[in-house]
């Protein structure tokens, strides 16, 4: 969990988005979370999912979200070691809000090589009287 954000909470106790904006935060947990919605996965599968992130930064991240009891890590006795990473129960309450962001992200999101931009639907570029009926 990153610091800055988790002090941000101790001024705004009563803030439920912000508190849960504390265990999503970070680059990558929610995209993790997203691979890891619909099956188990082992490390180097997510790092296929996941080709711009680094070894480093995949292990902590998912010790983060280890740690705050969203995702289960098991390990087999077996040379060489196998582990898996899934979705804990705890961790399955947040699918639809992570299907929420994607359909949110299809919508209006567009990704072209040089970068991404938001791309406002017609509906929303509707006048206010309009939208409102």
């Amino acid at each position: 969990m990153s610091r800055p954000r988790a002090k941000l909470i101790e001024n705004f106790p009563g803030c439920p988005v912000e508190a849960t904006l504390t265990y999503l935060d970070g680059k990558w947990k929610g995209v993790i979370l997203f691979h890891l919605m619909d099956k188990t996965l082992r490390f180097n599968e997510l790092r296929r999912h996941l080709p711009a992130i680094t070894q480093r930064m995949l292990t902590k991240q998912l010790r983060e979200l280890e740690q705050s009891g969203l995702v289960s890590r098991t390990v087999y006795p077996v040379v060489p070691p196998r582990v898996e990473y899934a979705l804990t129960p705890l961790g399955s309450t947040l699918k639809p809000v992570i299907r929420a962001l994607a359909a949110w992200g299809d919508e209006f999101v567009f990704c072209s090589p040089e970068g991404r931009e938001l791309r406002i639907s017609q509906a929303l570029s509707a006048p206010a009287a309009v939208l409102q009926a």
